[in-house]
């Protein structure tokens, strides 16, 4: 199925002309264009009204079942009004008289979007209509200029929602004057000076992670830090703070990254204490994604948390190709940079109070962090593996420090990431 569908009628659809016709239809255009080069000409370079029309340029997709992003390229900005449709699911974008330039192809069906139909819909206006595999809302979460100015692009979020929820939305929408809306009043509100930190205790109910040598559960010893870390993270000021889990129950690495999304999070930090052949190795890591990884112990761990979901029988939706794809398609610069500032930030408060192994700041295809517009790190506190660091990680005074040391290097990435809005 191709999710672009364009229909075009020549009046023939399905037959083919004989010969002899394509032969004279040929020597009548060959005419015309030797005896009125000037029209010619004028079908070729718009005259001065059509300068006046909206070309856009690239469109990409790509996402999931519960997320999809759509990015459309314009040579200027356009206004748009987004509406609501059902039976069948369906999502409308109004545009000012716009040419589509780019290739039919060049996106294909992705999660909730099964397809998209795009033309002209009456004189001056454009429209896009994009089919739903299921109810879902459309945000834009970005209208930027690029590549100097000759390129403005707009970034739009088609995010699941329930079924009343969407009979909501086509309840609301307003088809009485299309032209009247502008991409400006479907910009998010200010950004707040409050970040909402989730935080994602590793592991949990059937899967319990590593053991230590002594018995040590990694679930348990998630948990019991991830409380930590929530207690001293609500002693800062303008942080929110969110859990994954709060007791000890079993949830999918994909259901883990769609609680942050829902929450709205700012930043996703994940907690493990994993185990690892090499007994001798210790002390803390900051990870960050990557679609390949540092290392080869990097590789191994992701390995290992990646299998995560199969406890249950859950689909691996996402293969290393899939994680590839995404990371190209939907991650946003900005959020990988962000992601290794938090990673960073981390690093120096545990500087000379957290013992760190070799080459701390690594990076592989961690599946829960693979949120595309959430930074996003995970923690290896420590290797059950090693009696020693099973010996900290149980420890409640090395817990409550530790959490603190990791709480006050939130709140210094919070101070840079406003500085820099300001």
């Amino acid at each position: 199925m191709r999710l672009f569908a364009v229909q075009r009628d020549f009046g023939m659809s399905g037959a083919v002309a004989p010969a002899h016709m394509c032969a004279g239809f040929l020597l009548f255009i060959l005419a015309v264009l030797v005896l009125s080069p000037s029209l010619a000409l004028s079908q070729s370079i718009p005259d001065d009204a059509s300068d006046d029309r909206h070309v856009a340029i690239a469109a990409r997709i790509a996402g999931d079942d519960s997320r999809v992003r759509l990015v459309l390229d314009f040579e200027r900005e356009p206004d748009f009004t987004l509406r609501y449709l059902e039976n069948p699911d369906r999502v409308v974008v109004d545009l000012p008289e716009t040419v589509f330039a780019y290739a039919d192809d060049s996106v294909q069906p992705r999660g909730l979007v099964s397809a998209v139909r795009y033309g002209a819909s009456g004189e001056g206006r454009a429209r896009m209509v994009f089919a739903l595999a299921s109810p879902a809302r459309i945000d834009l979460v970005e209208s930027t200029e690029v590549a100097r100015g000759a390129i403005h692009r707009l970034v739009f979020d088609a995010i699941a929602i329930d079924r009343a929820a969407f009979t909501a939305q086509v309840a609301t929408s307003d088809w009485t004057n299309p032209a009247q809306e502008t991409a400006k009043n479907s910009v998010a509100d200010p950004v707040s000076d409050t970040l909402t930190i989730v935080i994602d205790a590793g592991h949990g109910g059937i899967d319990g992670g590593a053991e230590g040598p002594a018995g040590s559960m990694e679930k348990h010893i998630t948990l019991a830090f991830a409380e930590a870390f929530k207690a001293a993270l609500e002693a800062e000021d303008g942080i929110r703070v969110a859990m994954t889990r709060t007791d000890d129950r079993f949830l999918s690495l994909s259901a883990r990254v769609r609680l942050a999304r829902e929450q709205k999070a700012d930043l996703l930090v994940s907690l493990h204490a994993d185990s690892i052949r090499i007994k001798s190795l210790r002390g803390a890591t900051v990870y960050t994604l990557s679609d390949k990884a540092s290392d080869a112990v990097a590789q191994s761990l992701a390995d290992q948390e990646n299998t995560e979901d199969g406890i249950v029988g859950a689909r691996l939706e996402n293969a290393p190709e899939a994680i590839a794809a995404i990371l190209v398609d939907l991650a946003r610069t900005e959020t990988r940079v962000f992601s290794t500032g938090l990673a960073q930030q981390v690093l120096n408060s545990f500087e000379g109070q957290v013992k760190l192994i070799n080459n701390p700041l690594r990076h592989a295809g961690f599946r829960v962090l693979q949120a595309p517009d959430v930074p996003s790190i995970l923690v290896e506190m420590g290797y059950l593996s090693n009696p020693e660091d099973e010996k900290l990680l149980t420890d409640e005074a090395w817990r409550e420090s530790t959490a603190r040391l990791l709480a006050q290097s939130v709140q210094n990435y919070r101070k840079t990431i406003l500085a820099g809005r300001r």
